[in-house]
């Protein structure tokens, strides 16, 4: 097996905002009087915008569109993003070996275009990708394999060459479903994912057999 490029989830992979995801949900949810639980976070970590509001109408019974509520929450979590979040340890380590080695790679995120821009913009590592696919991009979310299928093509390799880094049990589906290599790191946030689809598993974005298999 030959990796030749990497696609990269966003969220709680690259990036330690999934504490500003919560507090942002929170909030949403405190403003109609309702509390944000594991379980819903559970349920809706690795999906696109659409299937999570469409989750709170259902739950909830909340008169607003998907669409509003997205807005909104959106609203908040940029609020929070203010507080300040951090890189996932390895990640520069990870990327400055993928950069002196010329490996091409991407980013396939549910997130919405207008959240990753920023977060990217903040850490200073939005023209360090290939390309960037957002919940914008596709048609069918994770797990579906749609993201990942698109990334091959964008870094012009058979998905079997492509390593897929995840965090979310929905994004390590669909990397399998996609016919990838799908690597899964663990964190506080998923440490009780079913993680069987995952052909690796480790704890940091520079644990040596990430290397190794590059």
């Amino acid at each position: 097996m030959t990796i030749k490029a990497v696609a990269f989830d966003m969220d709680g992979l690259m990036f330690d905002t999934e504490d500003v995801y919560w507090k942002a949900a929170s909030a949403l949810l405190a403003r109609r009087g309702e509390i944000y639980t594991p379980e819903m976070c559970a349920a809706i970590m690795g999906r696109t915008p659409q299937y999570c509001f469409e989750l709170f109408k259902q739950t909830y019974g909340f008169p607003e569109t998907w669409q509003e509520l997205q807005q909104e929450s959106e609203d908040f979590f940029l609020q929070f993003l203010d507080d300040g979040f951090s890189a996932m340890p390895g990640l520069f380590e990870l990327m400055d070996y993928l950069n002196a080695r010329q490996i091409p790679k991407g980013i396939c995120t549910s997130s919405a275009a207008r959240i990753v821009s920023e977060v990217l913009r903040r850490k200073n590592l939005s023209e360090q990708f290939d390309f960037v696919l957002t919940a914008e991009n596709i048609t069918h979310g994770k797990p579906d394999p749609e993201i990942y299928l698109k990334a091959a093509d964008l870094l012009a390799v058979s998905p079997e060459e492509m390593l897929v880094l995840e965090d979310s049990v929905a994004g390590s589906l669909a990397a399998r479903n996609a016919g990838a290599f799908p690597a899964v790191v663990l964190a506080e946030h998923n440490k009780g994912g079913d993680f069987s689809a995952a052909r690796l598993i480790v704890t940091s974005l520079n644990a040596p057999e990430l290397f190794e298999l590059l």
